[in-house]
């Protein structure tokens, strides 16, 4: 009994190491993410049910960016004039987006990117929360 609790706790301190291993996260950022919640620091979120438009992540290394984009029903997107430029930066364990436009900079830290979720903390405490955007299947 006891190798099997000490196995099972190896497995959930290894399982809880991976989700949070920042060069993973960093290979799991790029495609198109939805907005779903947005939390504050006080804990009162807010929930999307319909968005008009998606972010688009490119990274190549460290170096990318982040645009808008707006889904179209034919499965392509048209994308906005927004553009974010971004350096992601692993600094004691954790994965730094910074980003710049021409008028302001900033950083998130990345909580969660699986290829599933993404979960972005702002300066501010607000925590954005994201799902892989899944196209719109009109062939059914």
């Amino acid at each position: 009994m006891k190798t099997y609790l000490a196995s099972l706790s190896i497995f959930f301190v290894l399982l809880g190491c991976a989700e949070n291993n920042p060069e993973e996260q960093l290979k799991n950022l790029n495609g198109y993410w939805e907005i779903k919640q947005v939390e504050n620091p006080n804990g009162k979120t807010t929930d999307y049910k319909f968005n008009e438009q998606v972010d688009f992540i490119e990274l190549r290394d460290t170096l990318g960016f982040r645009t808008k984009v707006l889904p179209r029903i034919d499965g392509t997107f048209v994308t906005t004039d927004s553009k974010e430029n971004i350096v992601a930066i692993i600094k004691n364990d954790s994965l730094y987006l910074n980003y710049t436009t021409p008028f302001d900079s900033w950083s998130e830290t990345v909580l969660i990117a699986d290829g599933n979720e993404l979960q972005l903390k702002n300066d501010r405490g607000l925590i954005y929360t994201y799902h892989k955007f899944e196209k719109i299947d009109i062939t059914d």
